[in-house]
């Protein structure tokens, strides 16, 4: 969370919604990755991660995953509407059914290797700036 912190700051992201069990800016290891971009992105801290979502769609926000399922699309042939929040899940299981069924849309980046997927931070990285600079 530390170095996704330090991403929304380059990014001049709004805010970050840190739900379940994802450490907060409090936490020891976080402090160290994040280098102070805690103290210059507003965040919140929620037990449930639907409330969140059902909260920003309410207010105008498209809901949008970044996971790959049978579904998603591209994000580079993707055009992000705004205003937008961005989901990224856990880093083992990703973003869930359960809350897969709030978002609007779902992007994935597009893999060539072996691999499947890239670390949540680095895909993060690559997904906050992408929807930043279209």
């Amino acid at each position: 969370m530390g170095a996704i912190f330090r991403t929304a700051d380059g990014a001049s992201v709004d805010k970050i919604y840190l739900t379940g069990f994802t450490p907060d800016p409090t936490h020891p290891k976080m402090i160290k990755v994040s280098l102070g971009a805690e103290n210059s992105v507003h965040w919140e801290k929620h037990k449930q991660t639907a409330g969140v979502l059902k909260q920003l769609k309410a207010e105008g926000y498209k809901i949008v995953a970044l996971e790959k399922t049978s579904k998603s699309v591209n994000m580079y042939k993707w055009q992000p509407s705004f205003p937008i929040a961005l989901v990224v899940g856990n880093e083992v299981t990703g973003v869930t059914p359960n809350i897969l069924k709030y978002c609007d849309e779902v992007v994935h980046l597009p893999m060539n290797g072996l691999k499947e997927s890239l670390n949540v931070s680095i895909a993060s990285g690559i997904a906050i700036y992408y929807i930043a600079n279209s």
